[in-house]
């Protein structure tokens, strides 16, 4: 049930609450969102440091947080599939794969675009 006072500042405050739980769910409960939080906090810093545009820069930190993202959407798609009940339904499959699917395209987006960016610098 919704608060009757919830709008405003408030609204701001309590919705921050509520995404900073959501990370932190992901955080304890999903292994792969730490592995590639991980990577992002790796990778962050090298996309900083290396000798490239303002454009390229913001390219490479953006695909690091559209892998976050995704990631983030497809834990909270298998959660309310898993809530929904424990028995095999083709369509539970069906919205898992997908989710995961959408997880590896940005995954291939991310390291396709961090290939085209660094690749000249190596040459």
């Amino acid at each position: 049930m919704k608060p009757a006072n919830n709008h405003g500042i408030k609204r701001v405050f309590r919705a921050t609450g509520f995404s900073m739980q959501g990370l932190q769910s992901a955080w304890v409960n999903e292994a792969a969102f730490r592995q590639e939080l991980i990577l992002a906090l790796f990778m962050l810093p090298i996309a900083l440091l290396l000798d490239i545009s303002t454009l390229e820069r913001l390219l490479l930190i953006l695909t690091l947080f559209i892998v976050l993202i995704v990631e983030l959407l497809n834990s909270a798609i298998e959660a309310v599939v898993d809530r929904v009940g424990d028995e095999i339904h083709p369509l539970s499959g069906q919205a898992k794969d997908i989710a995961s699917a959408a997880v590896f395209m940005s995954l291939l987006l991310c390291g396709i675009c961090w290939a085209i960016v660094i690749a000249p610098l190596l040459w």
